[in-house]
Parts: C-alpha cells; sequence; structure tokens
C-alpha cells in the first residue's frame, strides 16, 4: 500500500484475513459524515471535492470542475499512493469518493473503503457471493456500488440487493432481486434517486428469461416498484397498459423463450424533469426469428424508456434499434446536458449504445434532435428523422446465409463510459471497430430452447474476426450539437477503458495496452502517459481532499472484451495469477515508484502423453467451448489472463477432476461458475478440443 513496502506487507495480510472474517481492517478515527449524500448533493455539478456516482453526478457527464491538475502541469502527475489488491482480478469499477474516504468494489463484489489521502484501509466487507449462488455464468466482476446518506450500496452477481453502513462496513440490510435458481446475474451499479435504490440484471444469453428493473426503498430495502421490459404471455394479463402497447410489437409465443430485454447497466436520473430514464438490452434469443417468428419491433428491446420515478409508470420511449437480430443493446450510458442548437438551450439526452449511432434527443418533447454514425457499420445505412428508425442494408438479418455485419455482439460502443465536458463542448467515446460473421444455419425453436438450458448462450451462429487490422477502436471526441467527429486517436483492441473529463481542458483512459493516458480534450493531443503493466478496463474518477486534487483508478483488465481478448493478452504478456492487480492514485508531488510488474510471458501449453486426441470429438468439442468456456477462458482456448489457460491445465488429464471442477463447482470461490447440467460426453469433447488447442500450439513454438 501507500509508500512504503512493510506497511503493504501488513495490510495485505490483514486484507486477506478480513476477507475471510468480514470484519474492518482498521476503523477510521473520528469518521464524521458532513456531506449529505442526497438529491441535491448529486444534482449540484458544482461540488468538486468529491465523486459521488457513477458518472459523479446525476448527469452522467462524468465531468469535474477541479483543475488543479490541468493541460499545463498533468506531465509532473506521479503516483501518490497505490493499495495491492491480491484477491482481485478483472477490475472494471467507478470508485465514489466522499469527504476523502475513497469507497470501491472489487472481484467477487467486496466492497473497500480507504483513506483517499493515503489508501488506509478502513474496513472490507466481502458478501461471499460464492457461497450464494449456483451460477452458470462466471461474471465474478461488478461496475459499481451506490450512495445514498450513511449507506453504501452494493448489488451482486448472484442477485442481492445490500446495504452497508458506511461509517463501519456492517451489513444493514440485504433484499433478493432474484430468486438463486433464476438464470440471472447482476454485474451493474445501483441508481439512487428520491431515497430509492434501483437495480436490473443481466442474463438475456444465460436461458430463457424476462428483463425487469425494480426500485428498494434505500432505507428499509422494500420493494416499491417493478417495471417490466418486455411483455409477457397475454393469457396472463398485462400488468400495465405499456406492456399491452409493447405485446402488439411481437408475434408467436415469444414468452416461451423469454424475449430478453435485460437491463444491466445504463441508469440515469434526470434531476430537472424528475425522471428516470433507462437502457434496455437486446432480445432472448439474439436471433429474431426464433423468438418473434413473425418479425415485430419487439419492445421494448434496445431501447431508452422514461418512467415515473416515484411509480416506475411508463412516460415514453424511443428504440434504437427495432426488432434487433444481432445481440445490439443500449445498456450504454445515458448522459444529460443543455446544449445550444439552432440559438436555444435543448435540454439534451445522449446516448452511443451499441448499433454505432450517435443519438442526442430532447428530453422535454421527446423529439430525436440527431443520428449520425460514430463507427463504420453496415447493418443499417441511416436513420430516417421522419420516423426515426434505421433503415437496414437488405441482407443484414443474415436471411441467406453467412452475412458479415459491423458492430458485432461487442459493439461500437459498450458499457465503457463516455464522457462530457461543458466547457469544450465534446463527448469523448471509447470507440470499438470489428466485424464478424452472422448465420444462423441450424437455429430453430425447439432446438434452441433445449440447448439454452444446457448452456448454450447465443441462440445464433456466429465467427469473431480476430485479426491486427480490424480489432480496433478510438477514443473519439465527438461534438453533439453537429453530431460529427472533433478528433480521434486510433488504438488497438476492444475494451479500451471509460473515459473522465475535467476544467483543467484533460481527457483520461486507461487502455487495454496498460497505458493510462491524459489527452488534451480540445485537441486530443497526448499530454502524459503512464505504464501500468496490466491492462486497464476501470474508469478513473478524480477528487480532492485538503485542498489537494487525486485521479484515481483501479487496474486490472476485466469485463467480457478482455475475457475474449485472449491474443491480445498473449501480445502483451499478461497470464493468470502473475499480475498484481492494484488501486493507484495520483497528484502533481507524487513521487511514490510503483513496484515494476513481474515479466510474465502466456502460460505455455503441456504436452499429456497419456491422451490421446480424437479428431471428429474435438472438432465438436470446439462448440460446446464456445458456448460456455470462451468469454473467460478466450477465443482457441488462448487465455486473456483473468482465468486460467486450460491448454496448460493438468486438470484436463482427469475425467473426475475436470467434472469436479466444471460441474460441481469446486473453484466457484476463484469465480469459475458451476455447469451443472453438462454431461459426461460435453466434457469430453471440451477437454478433447483444448488438448488439440494445446498440441497446435506446441506444434507452432518447435
Amino acid at each position: 500500500m501507500r509508500k512504503a513496502a512493510t506497511a503493504f506487507s501488513v495490510i495485505a495480510l490483514a486484507l486477506l484475513t478480513a476477507a475471510c472474517t468480514k470484519e474492518p481492517v482498521a476503523e477510521p478515527d473520528q469518521q464524521k459524515i458532513a456531506t449529505v449524500v442526497d438529491d441535491a448533493a448529486m444534482a449540484d455539478g458544482s461540488a468538486a471535492d468529491n465523486w459521488l456516482a457513477f458518472g459523479r453526478t446525476y448527469s452522467e457527464q462524468r465531468f469535474s470542475p477541479l483543475k488543479q491538475i490541468n493541460d499545463t502541469n498533468v506531465a509532473d502527475l506521479g503516483v501518490d499512493w497505490y493499495l495491492e489488491l491480491p484477491d482481485a482480478r478483472g477490475l472494471v469499477s467507478t470508485p465514489l469518493v466522499v469527504d476523502g474516504v475513497l469507497y470501491f468494489v472489487g472481484s467477487m463484489n467486496r466492497v473497500r473503503a480507504v483513506d483517499a489521502a493515503t489508501g488506509e484501509v478502513h474496513w472490507l466487507f466481502d458478501p461471499r457471493v460464492a457461497d450464494h449462488s449456483d451460477m452458470r455464468v462466471g461474471w465474478e466482476h461488478n461496475r459499481g456500488i451506490g450512495i445514498w446518506k450513511d449507506k453504501v450500496y452494493q448489488a451482486t452477481w448472484d442477485g442481492r440487493l445490500i446495504a452497508i453502513d458506511r461509517a463501519n462496513g456492517k451489513q444493514v440490510w440485504s433484499q433478493r432481486i432474484y430468486d438463486p435458481g433464476m438464470p440471472l446475474y447482476n454485474t451493474g451499479a445501483p441508481k439512487i434517486f428520491n431515497g430509492k435504490v434501483m437495480i436490473g440484471s443481466g442474463g438475456t444469453e444465460s436461458g430463457p428469461n424476462r428483463g425487469y428493473v425494480t426500485a428498494y426503498d434505500a432505507e428499509t430495502g422494500e420493494q416499491l416498484w417493478r417495471f417490466w421490459i418486455v411483455p409477457g404471455n397475454p393469457a396472463d394479463g398485462f400488468e400495465n397498459a405499456a406492456m399491452e402497447m409493447a405485446a402488439k410489437t411481437w408475434t408467436g409465443e415469444w414468452w416461451k423463450y423469454g424475449g430478453g430485454g435485460n437491463a444491466w447497466h445504463g441508469f440515469t436520473y434526470d434531476a430537472d424533469l424528475d425522471v428516470l430514464y433507462i437502457g434496455t438490452g437486446n432480445g432472448a434469443p439474439w436471433n429474431q426469428k426464433i423468438r418473434s417468428p413473425g418479425g415485430g419491433d419487439n419492445l421494448f428491446l434496445d431501447s431508452i424508456v422514461a418512467l415515473d420515478p416515484d411509480t416506475g409508470e411508463y412516460i415514453w420511449h424511443y428504440q434504437n434499434t427495432p426488432g434487433e437480430t444481432w445481440d445490439y443493446n443500449s445498456n450504454m450510458d445515458i448522459v444529460l446536458a443543455d446544449l445550444d442548437i439552432d440559438g436555444r438551450t435543448v435540454k439534451a439526452l445522449m446516448q452511443a449504445p451499441k448499433n454505432g449511432f450517435f443519438y442526442v434527443h430532447d428530453r422535454e418533447s421527446h423529439e430525436l434532435i440527431s443520428a449520425e454514425t460514430f463507427a463504420e457499420i453496415n447493418w443499417a445505412t441511416h436513420v430516417d428523422m421522419e420516423t426515426g428508425r434505421p433503415v437496414e442494408r437488405p441482407g443484414a438479418r443474415y436471411e441467406d446465409g453467412s452475412e458479415r455485419i459491423s458492430p458485432t455482439p461487442a459493439g461500437a460502443h459498450t458499457w465503457h463510459a463516455m464522457s462530457y465536458n461543458p466547457q469544450t463542448g465534446l463527448v469523448y467515446i471509447p470507440v470499438v471497430q470489428i466485424s464478424a460473421l452472422y448465420n444462423d444455419e441450424g437455429v430453430d425453436l425447439d432446438s434452441w430452447r433445449s440447448a439454452v438450458f444446457e448452456g448454450d448462450t447465443t441462440g445464433v451462429a456466429w465467427s469473431w474476426v480476430e485479426d491486427s487490422d480490424k480489432v480496433g477502436g478510438s477514443l473519439q471526441a465527438r461534438d453533439p450539437v453537429t453530431n460529427t467527429v472533433a478528433w480521434e486517436v486510433p488504438m488497438y483492441g476492444i475494451g479500451n477503458a471509460g473515459t473522465m473529463t475535467t476544467a483543467g481542458n484533460l481527457v483520461f483512459q486507461g487502455q487495454v495496452s496498460g497505458k493510462f493516458v491524459a489527452y488534451d480534450a480540445t485537441t486530443g493531443e497526448a499530454l502524459w502517459t503512464f505504464d501500468a503493466g496490466l491492462g486497464i478496463s476501470a474508469p478513473p474518477v478524480t477528487y480532492s481532499v485538503n485542498g489537494k486534487q487525486y485521479v484515481a483508478l483501479q487496474i486490472g483488465w476485466g469485463g467480457g472484451a478482455a475475457g475474449l481478448g485472449g491474443k491480445m493478452s498473449v501480445r502483451n504478456g499478461w497470464a493468470y495469477g502473475k499480475q498484481t492487480r492494484r488501486l493507484v492514485a495520483f497528484s502533481l508531488d507524487g513521487d511514490v515508484q510503483l513496484p515494476p510488474q513481474p515479466p510474465a510471458a502466456a502460460e505455455q501449453a503441456i504436452a499429456m502423453l497419456q491422451f490421446e486426441v480424437d479428431a471428429e470429438l474435438a472438432e465438436q468439442g470446439s462448440g460446446e467451448y464456445a458456448s460456455r468456456c470462451i468469454v473467460c477462458h478466450g477465443f482457441d482456448a488462448i487465455s486473456p489472463g483473468m482465468a486460467p489457460d486450460l491448454r496448460a491445465s493438468p486438470v484436463l488429464a482427469s475425467t473426475d477432476a475436470f467434472a469436479d471442477v466444471v460441474r460441481n463447482g469446486s473453484r466457484k470461490e476463484n469465480g469459475m461458475p458451476r455447469f451443472a447440467h453438462v454431461s459426461d460426453e460435453q466434457l469430453l469433447k471440451i477437454r478433447h478440443y483444448v488438448r488439440r488447442e494445446a498440441l497446435q500450439a506446441l506444434a507452432q513454438s518447435d
């Protein structure tokens, strides 16, 4: 930790002990809760010292008025303190800062409170998610926490919403978001407003389910309202008029397949208009021919939906991708700002969802102001401004076989946050550019329904294209008034981190390369670069303690994009369990030397002389691996560093040992989910596939 190696050793030991006992590491001395974190505080964009919410304030702009660190002196930025996180893997969350205390969530939903000026740990809360879940999806990361008055709130991936006492890290109450047996999970940050805590869930790819968001009383945990995103079985009646309206846009027996729409991220509260906006998810299954064979818009998939924050009642919506069939969703952050358009001030709503269009709405009139592409796309040509609907390219729905489509399920922009600087008037977007082959050969209603319960997560066949010419993106600065690019910095890889911007004319962003960079917010010139020695997925925050400005972020490549980026991991030399994850804070007088990461190369495949690969089983195993293992263990069984490289795992040599890990969940504590329904035959096929990939790697290294 901090500025002495000996101090780190003591704290690291204490942290490991606390993770088992749930006892605080050190009580803060006479800690005072001076700032009242409520609607007024989170709507106040001028209060600079704290970072109170995911986007700092309700606007989700991720803009700070602090400017002690600015474009003239950012080159002097250095490490002020750091905290080693030996129990962490993928780190993607936004820390929150209140009155000199920094709160953050790491792997397995462990929440810590630390001194924001020194890194000293005040307390650690471990919800022990592996003890509460029998999940089939191993999302051990989380995007953030929430704060309201004297409590910290977190949603765990096993389906609990937990309130924690800010002063001592003790649990106050816990509420079930969904039953443990449901094919759902949670990786998002709660949205808090008007004394309510709202949360949704993920799970569209985990099995047939119907998305919803729920609001709870922040003080007691009592459920207050629930909004369903897609309609259920008409025979059961509709919860409200909105669901009755939505049902008219579906065909067939969609309710048997869930419908999807899960809202796992992208919630914004409009304090000016007292309206709640939620970004909704993709369809379940992805392929519309399965869930809604007669077509239709399939409301409220891939939409922005405006709700009454007190009742959850529908107000209005805009659908970004009607009848989506590519895994496009609108769970991306929704940013609010006052824009000067045609001589009038417009209360604008901005979003850059997966489908590749940047949208600007008037949130008072509900009018679509503009929609322009911010990445190369080919599924649609443009948005018709009279109807507000995208004009699709013929063949984009892969009706006649394989079709190369951009964007892919990774999206042109995903959950990595964009930011908006009201001084430059620019939005800063982490853009992804990649294409994929889609086809639905052999996919039908009955086979999908049975397969998904066994862990097949797509419902549409698609093959990823991963090569240096196509796997990439950029940091794009965009003028939302003209909806045009102001400047753009190209970069390699998918999953580059979210952005943060300041009144110091700066934009900060971490990269999959391990570089943390400060750019001139006006021109895009790189003014300062720090090599963290490990890929960065978490967005930075900035705050001030006793008049001193800090910039802080978590370091440790994580999330779905990291899980898929095995070749990028090999390129950068990252291996599971080798590099240390950290929380690092920077300042202008920071002079701490961050210990270098070990020069670990990717794990080497090992030969198993007693294991003879069957070519047919290995080929069949490639599909089994793709539907269950690929998101953590990587394409071509090349680990991205968040999970073990199975090509080098001796566990595969033993039928019983492999079954114990995969089917019995013996390593759930490490984030490895339990796939209880996988048969012996399927396990065998996966083993043969992985061993085939291992032998190919060994042959190439000779």
